[in-house]
């Protein structure tokens, strides 16, 4: 059985008299990745927040490993083996791919007159860790910036993995990316996965989710509204939930047009015959007008 990693229990986050967030648990396991759902607002930020060290819980237990945390920075969780890759990508830019894998990790050497950033050493790193995801991108000289938004979070997660990291918290990564890129995401997400990794992805999209979680917790309005694991429910029900199932079909109802109703009578009673002169004349009747 896969070893657990991390554990929250009732935790819940006020920020003066707001409840971000109340009695949400959660727990991951090595080989594991369990989806967090939401709307915006739901307490998604919030959560990696606390997982990330950001911000410390009010209420519950947050363990990793077994043993109790309050972290006081990300670095502490990050000591952990926690790692956080946010939507929007901590990268520079105009840097090279290989700048950017290793920013604020750089590897140096010792040379005459002092130390030197061994730029080789590290260009050949970022190659191996790339191809060790099965990430196809040679020219690792290239600025990261002229790369695909896909291909970016790409780097992140290899990057995560190569620096060790036991626990990968991904918030909404394909969020901006168009559905090939996305694919491309979670390719990368489900390899991560395979190598011992426990995912938490952060994401509003059933669809993305139900294509690589192990487990799912729906958050509204800062409190769970549901948790399943995979084999208990399917895409449609986990749909849904995050839809809002009745609030969703009282929606309906109120933003139903008048009309909608007769044209679907209309509809069944056309389907309902098979006297296709039936349907044609009353088409017909409905799109005469009155003559001047």
């Amino acid at each position: 059985m896969s070893s657990e990693l991390l554990a929250l229990e009732g935790v819940g986050k006020t920020y003066g008299t707001v409840r971000a967030l109340e009695d949400v648990s959660l727990t991951l396991r090595s080989g594991e990745i369990s989806c967090v759902l939401g709307d915006n607002g739901a307490g998604k930020s919030t959560l990696i927040k606390i997982i990330a060290g950001l911000h410390r819980h009010d209420e519950g237990r947050y363990t990793v490993g077994g043993e109790e945390v309050r972290f006081d920075s990300p670095r502490e969780a990050l000591d952990r083996g926690i790692a956080t890759v946010y939507q929007d990508l901590a990268v520079v830019p105009l840097m090279p791919v290989w700048r950017n894998f290793f920013l604020g990790s750089e590897q140096g050497m010792r040379r005459w007159g002092g130390l030197r950033l061994d730029a080789d050493g590290m260009r050949a790193t970022t190659r191996e860790a790339l191809a060790k995801m099965g990430i196809d991108l040679h020219d690792v000289d290239r600025p990261i910036g002229t790369l695909s938004g896909g291909q970016r979070q790409c780097v992140a997660i290899a990057r995560a993995v190569h620096f060790g990291a036991r626990v990968l918290i991904l918030d909404e990564p394909t969020a901006a990316l168009g559905v090939k890129q996305s694919g491309v995401v979670l390719k990368y997400v489900t390899a991560a996965r395979d190598a011992g990794l426990g995912v938490v992805l952060i994401t509003h999209n059933p669809h993305h989710a139900y294509l690589v979680g192990d487990h799912f917790t729906l958050l509204k309005r800062g409190r769970m509204a549901g948790s399943h694991p995979r084999a208990e429910i399917s895409l449609e029900q986990l749909t849904t939930e995050m839809a809002g199932g009745s609030d969703l079909a009282e929606l309906s109802h109120e933003l139903a047009r008048p009309s909608d109703s007769r044209d679907s009578q209309e509809l069944r009673g056309s389907y309902g015959s098979l006297d296709s002169s039936d349907s044609r004349d009353s088409r017909d009747s409905r799109e005469e007008r009155p003559q001047p």
